[in-house]
């Protein structure tokens, strides 16, 4: 008796073109965390803050280069998650799917209650809640109906992001240059005035890499979305190239207009920098041009964060270590059932920060808190090792490389562990850091609960298998 087996064929489908996967790398690091965020780090640490984007942003730039390498050789939509899972085993890939997965549902949901909150600014007749939970439907339609499709209004989105920073770039060197009316060029007396570079000494530059490196996670969608792109390898390599340079451009570039033209202790002009450069500027409706950009960078985030978190979903169900029917796509090859998990669970989430928003959404945000370092180190273990093994099984694949390998990725790890130690010696980040450690150890206990015998009972077959063969 012969059985036949019938096998579906659940993949994605390759829908992104160059220019899409381009621009989303570009565009996933630039939020509201820039555009709000990088006044308090100037407060904090004065002028020096420059120093302190330039120590982040080179940590991002080795993380992506790593991630890079691996992406080229093998172009998945688990990313990193596949990664770990071929590099450091099945638990690794497992844990880390999860964890992100988490994070990206928390982000949408905050993301969700901001743009909500600034729509009812805009409109007070419209409740908070109601403008929250429309959002997330309204991405949802955009990432449902094609990959192409959510590709394309992420493009749009980033494309305005990016349109928003090349403006102020060039209108914080005309300033400073003494090429716009009614202002006069401070040069450089704000940086040398009140303390010089570092008017609180240097602890607070060496504090905020911190803050920043958590602020500029999103770089890392670009390999998620190479994977379902019409050339995968030339586009990783593409998308890799861009944030390299204009990572550094945007963000060290941005951050020393501010330093350079808002005066040191100003800290009203510091709540909205990049509003109050164009003030200073003289240009009209600054506040609310500057508002518009930062709905457009939280719609961004919250288009990102639907895509990202099905696909890994996706990829963890390809797995095994998720529910199978989480890796069943539609007739346009999108993981619809992903997707769906995904909303409802951002969903849950955003009704917890409207009905508790101090006690247990505050535990959730703070238990994903830490995730992206986790990431970071786990993709910079799985480079150590898949580098090794890809030089000695198959050197021609590597058409994208890490810089002084195995040195920097080394480096990498020891300062990527610093930085995720030292925030249990930072008050506003200590229980961040103690929650996220608790939450990756009930992570990989529930795997060695529950999916690590069913991990073996597969395997125990195959084995079999091939000592018949």
């Amino acid at each position: 008796m012969v059985t036949k087996v019938a096998f579906q064929t659940n993949e994605l489908k390759h829908g992104l073109k160059t220019r899409h996967v381009t621009m989303i790398s570009i565009g996933g690091v630039i939020g509201a965390g820039l555009f709000i965020g990088s006044g308090t780090i100037i407060g904090s640490a004065g002028p020096g803050a420059i120093l302190s984007y330039i120590i982040a942003g080179l940590m991002i730039v080795l993380i992506m280069r790593m991630l890079g390498e691996m992406a080229v050789v093998n172009p998945d939509s688990g990313s990193f998650s596949t990664y770990a899972h071929q590099a450091l085993g099945p638990w690794a890939g497992y844990t880390i799917g999860w964890l992100y997965w988490f994070n990206w549902v928390i982000i949408i949901a905050i993301e969700t209650t901001l743009l909500g909150t600034m729509i009812h600014e805009w409109v007070p007749s419209i409740p908070m809640w109601t403008a929250s939970l429309s959002f997330p439907i309204l991405m949802t339609i955009t990432n449902i109906y094609s990959v192409k499709a959510y590709g394309e209004f992420e493009y749009w989105l980033a494309f305005m992001k990016v349109t928003a920073i090349v403006i102020f770039l060039f209108l914080g060197a005309a300033m400073i240059f003494g090429f716009v009316p009614g202002f006069d060029s401070p040069g450089l007396s704000n940086i040398s005035s009140e303390g010089g570079l570092f008017p609180n000494g240097f602890l607070p530059v060496l504090l905020s890499v911190i803050f920043i490196t958590f602020s500029l996670s999103g770089s890392e969608v670009a390999a998620i979305a190479a994977g379902e792109s019409e050339n995968p390898e030339k586009n990783i390599m593409r998308a890799i190239n861009a944030v390299v340079w204009r990572l550094l451009l945007f963000f060290v570039g941005s951050v020393a207009v501010l330093v350079i033209v808002i005066p040191q202790g100003a800290e009203e002009l510091l709540k909205t920098p990049y509003a109050s450069v164009f003030d200073m500027a003289g240009l009209p409706a600054a506040g609310q041009v500057m508002n518009v950009v930062i709905f457009i960078s939280l719609l961004s985030v919250l288009n990102s964060g639907l895509y990202t978190s099905s696909r890994m979903l996706y990829s963890l169900s390809k797995k095994g270590d998720a529910p199978k029917i989480l890796s069943r796509v539609n007739k346009r090859g999108i993981p619809i059932w992903a997707l769906m998990a995904s909303v409802f669970f951002a969903y849950v989430c955003t009704t917890f920060k409207f009905v508790s928003p101090d006690k247990l959404f505050a535990f959730l945000a703070n238990s994903s808190g830490g995730v992206t370092m986790i990431m970071y180190i786990f993709i910079a273990f799985s480079h150590l090792y898949l580098r090794n093994k890809t030089e000695k099984e198959n050197p021609g694949t590597l058409k994208v490389k890490m810089w002084l390998f195995p040195y920097l990725t080394y480096a990498t790890i020891a300062i990527l562990f610093i930085i995720f130690v030292a925030q249990a010696f930072i008050d506003s980040m200590r229980l961040q850091f103690f929650l996220t450690t608790l939450l990756a150890v009930l992570v990989i206990g529930s795997y060695f609960l529950f999916y690590h015998k069913k991990a073996v009972t597969i395997a125990e077959p195959r084995e079999q298998l091939k000592k018949i063969q």
